[in-house]
């Protein structure tokens, strides 16, 4: 008897995702053996300072070791922008995920700041979303990470 014959014709497909998603995650995923953990928040629409939060993961990333530095950059209010699709920051978002960092968007921000320009916002396709970006934020503060708001 194969493998097969036991899930059914469908459920090969099914087992294969099962094994090989978590690994396409990771570089969404907390890294639970981290020794730094940071959150950085950007609630600011100045381009100076979205350049600085990016700035400030990168640098952490270059202390620390991308396996020892787990980085979370929380977007909300007007700091939605950075995560804004087709924001000039797109290509160093895109590298530092490549590197693990994570970013969240405001589902909150994005739904009041659609309702105010009258067009569903798109953000970034790396940042995950949930209600809140302070509750995010008290999340991962209440799981042992800095908070830092360059």
């Amino acid at each position: 008897m194969n493998i097969r014959s036991l899930l059914g014709p469908g459920s090969v497909l099914v087992a294969f995702c099962m094994l090989f998603a978590p690994q396409a995650l990771m570089a969404q995923e907390e890294k639970p053996f981290a020794e730094h953990k940071f959150v950085l928040q950007i609630s600011d629409m100045d381009p100076s300072k979205q350049t600085l939060v990016l700035n400030v993961a990168s640098n952490i990333l270059k202390a620390y070791g991308q396996d020892q530095a787990d980085v979370e950059i929380v977007a909300f209010g007007p700091g939605l922008r950075l995560l804004f699709e087709g924001n000039s920051n797109a290509g160093r978002i895109d590298g530092l995920v490549d590197s693990g960092v994570r970013f969240f968007a405001c589902q909150n921000t994005i739904t009041n700041m659609s309702k105010i320009i009258g067009e569903p916002i798109k953000v970034n396709s790396h940042a995950s979303s949930g209600k809140g970006g302070i509750v995010r934020i008290k999340e991962l503060v209440d799981q042992g990470y800095m908070l830092a708001k360059p």
